[in-house]
């Protein structure tokens, strides 16, 4: 496995997902099973996000999976989106439906017929809910975590007076997305506005947080949508404002999904395998007994004690006392990336020390018994601080602001590719047409990731046009 992550990323990934024992594909092409590992970094995903919404007032709801068909068509844009990718519920019980029903691809429909119910005055704005659900998406090609037939996310939907209170909490999410990817998942993401052909269907406007994986290719990591009165108007979502008239609220909607995942791990991940933050990291330590053990048993019972006293600071911690050898647990747990690995034998109990082993980190390192709890959490928390700090610094590494025209922008793609590097991502000048958005898209593969809010410099010409450029934009290949 020493090369395969520059040889052949998408093998790599693959192969860590498995030796990780994150998934298991379904018998159903394109969906997966969550493991337990996977499920529980899901889990510290959704509490991560759930506490930032509470704390914003958001409080969670369930709606249901299947959507009348009627309620795609009353948004035209919404429907034209999607509908390559709906899956149909045509029959039950034998018998075939009246109306066709969708399994969701997402809830705008659904939750803005529930709003026009909700929804009467002003009194009752802003109307702010989160879901967590499955969704359907019937992908041609799939990866998993990163892209399934079926996957898991929340989506939040608000409703709100005007477009200037709806804009700011289109903005707000984004930030939050990008605060908590950023520290929760130790990954680097730029932030921006997504271009007209990538929008949401049915939205006024799109915001991502975008992220570059170890191969240069892009993650859409989450979206951030401001969907003016359009789904208002196709839902009657209207409410007697403070004048005594009857208006149209402004929606807005929002969301990040189990492909973060597959980011963290494309993000993280080295030739030896999987490497978790240890913010969501299902085990964050494993307690491992070395040498002649068993014949100590005040081996054991100290793992114990620290296990304990680890559990009671609220760390994730494993005994393992298995009979398999240190070597082969040594390798296991790499495999599994868990963040850090505790050594304790005869010889370490002698000297009232354990020997501490970082997954990011060559090399192993003495550590007293006295106050190991605090030496651990300190430990834990340098290494979330270094993952995030290590991804920058190769992010940095591969973003490209020299490119001025779409030749010389082949010219890098072809000269990184007999280099056997990656091409990264390119800041260019766009003229803001859809026309050379699509030039680009066919003549390279790149496409656009979004109109960074603070780019690293401003593009003064178009890259396809030569015209005057009308945004600096982020191009990459995309997951």
């Amino acid at each position: 496995m020493s090369n395969l992550q520059k040889e052949d990323f998408s093998a790599w990934y693959i192969q860590t997902i498995k030796q990780a024992d994150l998934m298991d594909y379904s018998p159903v092409r394109g969906c997966i099973i969550f493991k337990p590992d996977s499920y529980e970094i899901w889990e510290h995903i959704q509490e991560a996000f759930n506490l930032r919404f509470k704390e914003e007032g958001i409080r969670n709801a369930y709606f249901p999976m299947l959507i009348p068909e009627s309620f795609f068509t009353k948004e035209k844009d919404h429907i034209e989106g999607f509908s390559p990718e709906l899956p149909w519920v045509t029959e039950a019980a034998g018998e075939p439906l009246e109306e066709r029903l969708a399994l969701r691809p997402t809830s705008e429909t659904m939750i803005g017929t529930a709003f026009s119910d909700w929804i009467n005055s002003y009194r009752d704005l802003p109307y702010e809910i989160n879901q967590w659900a499955n969704v359907f998406r019937w992908e041609k090609k799939t990866l998993p975590f990163l892209r399934t037939s079926e996957f898991l996310w929340q989506e939040g939907h608000t409703a709100h007076e005007d477009e200037a209170s709806a804009r700011e909490r289109t903005m707000r999410m984004l930030e939050i997305y990008k605060e908590t990817i950023e520290g929760l998942l130790a990954i680097p993401v730029y932030s921006g506005q997504k271009t007209p052909s990538e929008r949401f269907a049915g939205a006024v406007d799109t915001y991502s947080v975008e992220a570059m994986m170890k191969d240069g290719k892009a993650v859409q990591a989450g979206t951030s949508h401001y969907m003016g009165t359009k789904f208002a108007e196709a839902f009657d979502i209207k409410y007697l404002n403070r004048d005594n008239e009857h208006v149209l609220a402004h929606t807005t909607s929002w969301g990040v999904s189990t492909r973060l995942i597959g980011a963290t791990i494309m993000v993280h991940g080295d030739e030896q395998g999987l490497v978790l933050p240890p913010a969501i990291a299902a085990k964050q330590v494993v307690l491992v007994p070395v040498g002649p053990w068993k014949k100590k048993t005040e081996i054991l019972e100290r793992l114990e004690v620290l296990s304990k006293d680890l559990k009671a600071a609220g760390v994730r911690v494993l005994i393992d006392d298995s009979d398999n050898s240190p070597g082969y647990k040594f390798n296991e747990w790499e495999l599994r990336g868990v963040p850090l690995r505790v050594e304790f034998g005869p010889r370490d109990l002698t000297n009232n020390q354990v020997m501490i082993k970082m997954r990011d980190i060559e090399g192993k390192e003495a550590v007293s018994l006295d106050g190991i709890v605090e030496s651990i959490q300190t430990a834990l928390a340098d290494m979330q601080t270094r993952l995030l700090e290590t991804a920058r610094k190769n992010r940095q590494q591969h973003e490209y602001t020299h490119i001025e025209t779409l030749d010389e922008l082949k010219e890098h793609i072809e000269n990184k590719r007999q280099e056997g590097k990656t091409p990264g991502f390119v800041l260019v000048g766009w003229d803001g047409t859809d026309e050379t958005e699509e030039i680009i898209k066919e003549e390279t593969g790149f496409t656009t990731r979004n109109i960074p809010f603070d780019p690293i410099v401003e593009k003064k010409t178009c890259i396809v046009s030569g015209k005057l450029a009308k945004h600096t934009v982020w191009l990459a290949r995309a997951y």
